[in-house]
């Protein structure tokens, strides 16, 4: 999947809370209750060998279909409050997506995965989302792995910044921030392409520093 790069990267030693964590576990003052946890595969030992793997980065490129309407809609209202339709940026309303991610802006290019999620039009001045948005990967090497993608999104702005705050499966520890532009709206069809790069740091856990 060339359409992904990805670099190796150490980006820091350990800040201090993860210093302390290290030097509580170490010393044996922990509070947990480690018999639920036997084995040397327990997720407490993995946890504490992700905090010391090294950071890696990741720039991935991929565009979200976006049905909006039809019968193959892949947006669905879901709720709106009483004056949504007398608002000029639809203040109000809630939308759940399912969209298909793939690697190229054709929507039958090659099939990356899910971005799974909810909107509010909250922007009462201007057209601004509040995203709650998960990009779920089923194919290539982060398959069954997710990003997860909150904040504000100014929809009539290009360049719009999004923060990635967490990830599961590869991404674990995941941090970051996407960049995203509406490559094409047909409104017709009520159909636009979304075009996403995000830009991620996460831990190798296979990968443990000196």
């Amino acid at each position: 999947m060339d359409h992904i790069t990805e670099n190796m990267g150490k980006l820091g030693r350990f800040d201090s809370i993860v210093k302390v964590m290290k030097g509580t576990y170490a010393n044996g003052n922990s509070h947990h209750h480690h018999h639920h946890h036997d084995g040397p595969k327990s997720e407490e030992e993995r946890f504490m060998k992700l905090l010391q793997s090294k950071e890696k980065v990741a720039t991935l490129h991929f565009y979200l279909q976006d049905a909006l309407g039809g019968p193959n809609a892949t947006v669905w209202e879901v709720a709106r409050s009483s004056t949504t339709a007398d608002s000029a940026n639809s203040v109000g309303q809630v939308r759940v997506l399912d969209d298909l991610m793939t690697a190229g802006p054709d929507r039958n290019s090659e099939k990356l995965g899910r971005a799974q999620g909810m909107i509010s039009f909250s922007g009462l001045e201007e057209s601004a989302l509040t995203m709650n948005l998960n990009f779920y990967f089923t194919a290539g090497k982060y398959s069954g792995s997710t990003l997860c993608i909150v904040g504000r999104n100014p929809i009539s702005s290009t360049n719009r910044e999004l923060p990635v705050v967490g990830g599961t499966g590869v991404f674990r520890l995941a941090r970051g921030y996407s960049i995203s532009n509406t490559l094409s709206y047909d409104a017709v069809a009520n159909y636009g392409v979304l075009e996403y790069t995000v830009y991620v740091v996460y831990r190798d856990e296979d990968c443990i520093e000196d």
